[in-house]
């Protein structure tokens, strides 16, 4: 067989040696043809012009224009006779064409396009790449033919029965049978191409690029047979009879990566073809005398992907290439447009599978795109603009699902900084036009580190000279590199598959240098990945890359190497693999690209106080969102016994009922490591945990959260008044670490109680005493208590308002309020804890030690009918105090000189502020060495469930508002 013959020849030339170019030139093949009816064709050989490999862009477009039009007799490719619009390409991925019923919708969508926006009928191509997922498996058989030729056999025979089965869903059997033969020989040339592999043991470039070629060739003849159904004017090209090409490098590339292996069109010799397959074959099928004006203009199926080289062998544009196909044909037809029909609604911000806030770009600059690509933009590939720069065609990015949406125009080149030198530098941020001035944020993964250090001591200047080119002797790709400016340290970037070469390539070139210790070592790091920002509005504005590094440190993401390009169109960092996904979030929220999200986990969301902060957060969300442009998104809710994570980067719904069911119905047992996981896990760059329990298994794990870079937010004072070893870990940890840990609802709820405190020790004052009462249960039941109402009917009162501790014993017994006494004193610099605070309760000993059943509704009201044996000794202190014209409270008072703090129920007269405390008040009197004639008092209602969440609500806000502004 002819390709078995130019493949076997190629394979042996490669192993054994060099052979003539003769040796590859293709014999005419059955599969290579166009129609039934059509004499097979195969890829015509072509006499190497290395000259023309080397023309600039700025002389193609004369060269083409030449081809296209030198023949007076012949018909120009370029706006066909008849039509009064220029051709549009479209170009559909593999995602596009994966199942028949998307072949139909590429199809009829083609019809729709060809039939013009009103000003007659557009001349239409659409370059195609192989159906969804056929370019892996035929990967697979080539690779599973080196050890099991039955496997591959295998693997070839799913892939054929899938492209079939797809082309018998689309057309009848007149239309599909000459189609399948084809791709049945076809199928019997690959395997005997890749039975040849086991004699040489390896895969020659040209094998793997010709056989996973038909991919491509079996997609366009698929389309095509469904356009014919529609009976309208089509074709298909085999663009290895139009498309002539020089690389530098063979094989098929990684997939997504950023090289195109210097794929290089010949365009002349391309342009030549091209304008003889249509005053040849477009003139036989009579595309040249079609009337535009009645009749659907000419649809002609492309190969994507595919092409000859200057020797006549098949080769490729390498992975993901389709996109370059596509702008080539468009520069050959000299087209209106080109249209790139992906999945998504154009080029994101950010790639939205890891930044759920990236939106469309409705426009950008050729190189804008370029740089977009080269860092890891996969929605186009690296060359694609390339060929429409000089004839500026504009490029639509467009999503097939959804075509009404514009997408993304690619048009214009962006200003150099020759053009823009004499512009006023300018703060960004200052701009009164809202400007942004980056486009969009991307990445390249699987990336490594390549490190030179200690250089100094060669003494020559050649070092950064000796380094490069070890790295381009060993074909190593770099995609950034920084040096010291003396040249002692040279740190680059390298696709991670290409580290351990580039190490040994270092390590051969400087070898004398490290054996006698003038270089102190080379070193290489993988599992990097490239973060870059990119936008023409960065040059000349001050504090873009300020932005940038600001908001990947707030992040907690460690920066390994920066670049800035000479363009300054783009700057790139290099970072720890892991942290991709939040530097990311982190750089798109920093530059206001979306709303600033703080990623909360509740624990302990399904009691009273957690269920009133999700109402409230759920009411508040659209004011937030639109006023303030923070985004609350809850990612984690638990209970005692389970826990919801939400599997999306969007958040579980913020809705009581929502939330409520999502624990009901989730498999997850409540385990505060794998919360803790999850949360490490969360790329969201600002994380906070809302402790709404008052569990100490929960404190335990405050520390190792803050050293996690995950905030807290607690209403419990289980840590801050507990253990003094451990309050002090977790405060040191606050220091130590880029998060906070906030509690100003544990001390009077939603009162700024602790927040004036540290205001007045932050500013230099002194405090010497702190008085007040700060329990709202307690000064309820005392402000209600009468000698018509007793204390026990005050208490169930007071439970039936929601303003008791779950369990009512910890006010009735004081140690709720000494807790609070505990952290006010804490906040001074008291060393003092629980046990040193003295204390009056209301709770006899033998209730307190009781074992009461039930939840917690139940064991209130069951101390409430025990509480009834205190109502006449409580009687009688109210008589007392009512007789000396005072009244009952439960008054605290902490004295920083004795170092002495106490909780007593006390009498106050009228001359005391807390004679006129209403039923849940909270007063706080701060005496310090400034307010020395009367203290500063903070008062307010501070007891209930909505109270106290409105405080961690003002907390949550407070985080959130400071991540706003790290941003600014």
């Amino acid at each position: 067989m002819a390709l078995i013959r130019a493949l076997g020849v190629a394979a042996l030339g490669c192993a054994g040696g060099p052979l003539g170019a003769e040796a590859f030139a293709p014999r005419p093949m059955a599969g290579w043809g166009k129609v039934a009816t059509r004499t097979a064709k195969g890829v015509r050989p072509v006499v190497p012009e290395p000259a023309r490999a080397r023309t600039t862009l700025a002389s193609v477009a004369m060269d083409v224009d030449k081809v296209i039009k030198s023949d007076d007799t012949s018909e120009a490719v370029a706006m066909p006779k008849g039509s009064t619009n220029d051709w549009e390409v479209h170009k559909f991925g593999g995602a596009s064409l994966a199942t028949p019923e998307l072949y139909r919708t590429v199809g009829d969508l083609l019809i729709t396009e060809a039939q013009g926006r009103g000003e007659g009928g557009i001349p239409t191509m659409s370059v195609v790449s192989a159906m969804g997922g056929m370019t892996d498996l035929l990967i697979k058989v080539v690779d599973s033919a080196l050890s099991d030729f039955e496997q591959a056999k295998a693997d070839l025979a799913a892939a054929v029965e899938r492209q079939i089965s797809t082309l018998r869903d689309l057309a009848p059997p007149e239309i599909t049978a000459p189609i399948e033969a084809r791709i049945m020989q076809d199928a019997e040339d690959i395997l005997s191409v890749v039975q040849s592999l086991r004699m040489i043991r390896s895969v020659p470039a040209v094998t793997m690029e010709v056989v996973t070629g038909f991919g491509e060739i079996w997609s366009a003849q698929t389309l095509h047979a469904y356009l014919q159904t529609k009976d309208v004017p089509c074709d298909w090209i085999d663009a290895r009879d139009i498309l002539v090409v020089k690389s530098d490098s063979g094989g098929l590339g990684e997939k997504g990566e950023a090289s195109t292996g210097g794929v290089v069109p010949l365009w002349a010799e391309t342009a030549t073809r091209m304008a003889t397959w249509w005053n040849k074959e477009g003139k036989d099928k009579g595309f040249h005398d079609i009337d535009y004006s009645k009749n659907c203009p000419p649809i002609l199926v492309v190969t994507g992907f595919v092409a000859t080289n200057s020797e006549g062998v098949p080769t490729t544009l390498k992975r993901s290439g389709s996109d370059y196909s596509a702008t080539i044909f468009g520069k050959l037809l000299s087209a209106g447009r080109v249209t790139m029909w992906k999945n998504t609604d154009g080029v994101y911000t950010a790639d939205p599978r890891r930044v759920p806030e990236a939106f469309p770009i409705a426009s950008l600059k050729y190189d804008e795109a370029m740089e977009l690509a080269y860092f890891g933009a996969q929605v186009l590939h690296p060359s694609a603009m390339t060929p429409c720069i000089d004839d500026n065609i504009p490029v639509y990015v467009r999503n097939i699902f959804n075509p009404s949406f514009k997408g993304t125009i690619i048009q214009g080149r962006s200003a150099n900084l020759k053009d823009v030198a004499d512009d006023e530098v300018t703060l960004w941020r200052s701009s009164t036009t809202g400007e942004i001035p980056i486009k969009g944020i991307t990445s390249i993964d699987k990336a490594a580190l390549v490190n030179l250090e200690g250089a100094s001591l060669i003494g020559g200047t050649n070092v950064a000279e000796r380094f490069m080119a070890a790295m381009s002797d060993a074909d190593i790709t770099v995609l950034m590199i920084t040096q010291a400016s003396s040249e002692s340290s040279i740190c680059i970037a390298v696709p991670e598959n290409q580290a351990d070469r580039a190490l040994m390539a270092l390590e051969s070139a400087f070898e004398l240098e490290l054996a006698r210790s003038t270089v102190n070592s080379v070193s290489m790091h993988k599992g990097m990945a490239v973060v870059a920002i990119v936008g023409e509005g960065m040059a000349m504005n001050l504090g873009v890359t300020a932005t940038f590094m600001s908001a990947l440190a707030n992040a907690n993401v460690n920066i390994r190497l920066i670049a800035q390009g000479s363009s300054e169109r783009q700057v790139a960092v290099v970072v720890d693999g892991q942290d991709t996904s939040r530097a990311l979030r982190a750089v798109h929220m920093a530059f206001t690209l979306s709303t600033t999200t703080t990623g909360v986990y509740l624990v302990g969301s399904s009691g009273r106080l957690g269920q009133e902060l999700i109402t409230q957060l759920e009411a508040q969300k659209d004011f937030l969102e639109k006023e303030l442009n923070i985004a609350i998104q809850i990612n984690g809710a638990t209970t005692s016994s389970k826990m919801a994570l939400s599997s999306s980067g969007k958040g579980l719904e913020v809705s009581n009922s929502v939330i409520q069911n999502e624990l009901e119905e989730s498999p997850m047992e409540m385990d505060l490591n794998l919360l803790t996981e999850a949360m490490e896990a969360d790329v969201n760059p600002h994380r906070v945990v809302i402790d709404c329990t008052s569990s100490e298994e929960v404190g335990d794990y405050y520390e190792q959260w803050l050293a996690k870079g995950i905030n807290i937010i607690c209403p419990s004072k289980a840590v801050a008044s507990g253990d003094r070893a451990r309050y002090d870990r977790v405060c040191q940890a606050e220091r130590k670490n880029a998060a906070q840990w906030q509690y100003e609802s544990s001390v009077g709820a939603a009162l700024p109680i602790l927040t004036t405190l540290r205001d007045l020790l932050q500013t230099g004052d002194k405090v010497e005493r702190i008085v007040g009462s700060a329990s709202g249960t307690m000064a309820y039941c005392l402000r209600t208590h009468s000698l018509e109402v007793p204390f026990s009917e005050a208490i169930k009162n007071v439970i039936d308002l929601g303003f008791a501790e779950p369990d009512i014993r910890e006010d009735l017994s004081g140690e709720d309020l000494r807790r609070k006494v505990v952290i006010l004193a804490r906040e001074i610099g008291m060393d003092i804890n629980l046990e040193d605070v003295e204390f009056d309760s209301f709770l006899p000993e033998g209730l307190l030690k009781k074992d009461y059943k039930g939840d917690s509704d139940a064991i209130c009201a069951a101390v409430a009918d025990d509480m009834k044996e205190v109502d006449e000794l409580m009687d009688e202190k109210l008589k007392a105090a009512l007789a000396e014209d005072k009244v009952l409270r439960y008054k605290f008072e902490i004295d920083a000189k004795e170092n002495t703090a106490k909780v007593v129920l006390a009498a106050v007269d009228k001359m005391d502020p807390l004679y006129r405390l209403k039923l849940n008040e909270n007063l706080v009197a701060f005496h310090t060495g400034r307010y020395n004639t009367a203290p500063l008092i903070v008062k307010g209602s501070a007891a209930g469930a909505d109270l106290a969440a409105a405080g961690i609500f003002a907390d949550l806000l407070r985080l959130s508002r400071a991540f706003k502004s790290t941003q600014q």
